[in-house]
């Protein structure tokens, strides 16, 4: 009876927060509409490999958190024109292409409850569509006829496998330090949020004063957004397509345990950290791993750092001639702190 209460209490937080995710859109409604026509047009072709490479992405639509942000920030300060919704397309297809390379590098066989790319054909194929995916982001930027934009979001992919490389590199470092996460986390994850505000507001004829300030807010939602996954990996009720501990199976030590090694230095648990990074730690390692990161504190600390990023983020929001606008960006702002999928 317990557990039957508790599934009804989950499940009707989970339908709250699709009913805040659908409110946030609505001002938007109409651009983010045209936005999926582009979006789902960009994504066909007659080749019958890529065709049905394209046809998997499409249905793992997701939440369209990035195109979300890129035209609430155009219309925070201007207007959404072609060139903010190219912009949106391109992000969202250079996050796809990432995404696809990651499950390659990663060798994931699940991408948000889905079969991922590579799984469902092979990695010379999923290398091949990510290669394609890219092309087709940086035609979408060139029609914006912004050479800012375009060289931005060029420097953003180096940006992306920068950060790839990075996390690589951590697997042979002794080290357990919250800078170098810090570090992956604003490259690979950050970094694209704050491109999506920055290059809407830009696009949309925000002042620089507003492209900067914008650029602050969507890297500080994207810090958010990625401690919120983060702890995901903690927590087996959440159904975030991903089991419980599949970050450490990944070679991957988040902030929560970060925290815990550094609190104690218990020479065990640095083995078995260790053994993580190098790919020999046991499921009982991990399942060990994780006890001891939520007995030492280390999801209430990443809770802490979410909810220090979601204040400095919603005090960059400032008032809008339409206030639904603003008023959806700080429900996106608590959304993406505190969203439960």
């Amino acid at each position: 009876m317990k557990w039957s209460s508790f599934l009804c209490n989950f499940a009707s937080e989970i339908l709250r927060f699709v009913t805040v995710l659908e409110s946030i859109q609505l001002p938007i409604a109409e651009d983010l509409s045209r936005f999926n026509n582009v979006f789902q047009q960009t994504l066909k072709h007659d080749n019958p490999l890529l065709k049905v490479a394209l046809e998997h992405l499409a249905k793992r639509k997701g939440k369209q958190m990035r195109p979300i942000l890129t035209i609430l920030s155009a219309r925070l300060c201007g207007k959404v024109n072609d060139s903010v919704l190219n912009a949106a397309v391109g992000l969202e297809l250079l996050h796809t292409a990432s995404l696809v390379h990651d499950d390659v590098v990663d060798e994931s066989n699940r991408r948000r409850g889905q079969q991922s790319l590579n799984a469902l054909m092979d990695n010379k194929v999923s290398v091949l569509v990510g290669d394609y995916l890219l092309s087709r982001a940086l035609y979408h930027v060139s029609l914006t006829e912004n050479i800012k934009v375009f060289t931005s979001v060029s420097n953003l992919g180096q940006i992306l496998a920068d950060g790839e490389l990075v996390q690589l590199h951590n697997i042979d470092s002794d080290k357990f330090d919250e800078g170098s996460y810090y570090e992956i986390i604003s490259k690979k994850t950050a970094s694209l949020f704050a491109a999506c505000a920055q290059f809407g507001t830009l696009l949309g004829g925000g002042s620089d004063d507003d492209v900067e300030r914008m650029r602050q807010f969507g890297k500080l939602i994207g810090m958010c957004f990625q401690l919120r996954d983060d702890i995901f990996d903690y927590d087996r009720t959440t159904d975030v397509g991903k089991p419980s501990g599949n970050d450490m199976r990944e070679g991957q030590l988040t902030l929560p345990v970060i925290f815990a090694i550094n609190k104690r230095k218990d020479p065990e648990i640095i083995a078995k950290a260790k053994a993580v990074r190098e790919g020999s730690a046991s499921k009982e390692d991990i399942e060990h791993l994780i006890q001891y990161t939520k007995d030492m504190g280390g999801l209430q600390y990443a809770e802490w750092a979410i909810d220090e990023f979601r204040m400095m983020a919603d005090g960059l929001i400032k008032e809008s001639k339409d206030p639904a606008i603003a008023k959806s960006l700080h429900d996106f702002v608590a959304y993406v702190a505190q969203r439960l999928v």
